[in-house]
């Protein structure tokens, strides 16, 4: 769990930046090369600590890996135009 507030706020960036590539047809080998892309600035940027990049690094690849990140639930709205 991350729990510091640079750290917070890198993770809420990358993981809305994943949704939105998500969005424009990007998949998961091209999602992973972006985060390890954003990951490896990080670390060339000494933004954090070594210590806080490994830790957003298993969070960020936990939300990766859920698929349910990814997908928009279905709303009534949509059940009823089908």
């Amino acid at each position: 769990m991350l729990q510091d507030a640079k750290s917070v706020r890198y993770y809420q960036r990358i993981t809305d930046a994943l949704v939105d590539h998500w969005n424009r047809g990007y998949r998961t080998d091209e999602l992973r090369l972006f985060f390890e892309g954003y990951i490896s600035a990080l670390r060339h940027a000494d933004a954090l600590e070594p210590y806080l990049i490994h830790r957003l690094e298993d969070e960020v690849m936990r939300f990766l890996l859920d698929p349910s990140n990814f997908y928009e639930p279905e709303t009534e709205l949509d059940r009823d135009y089908y």
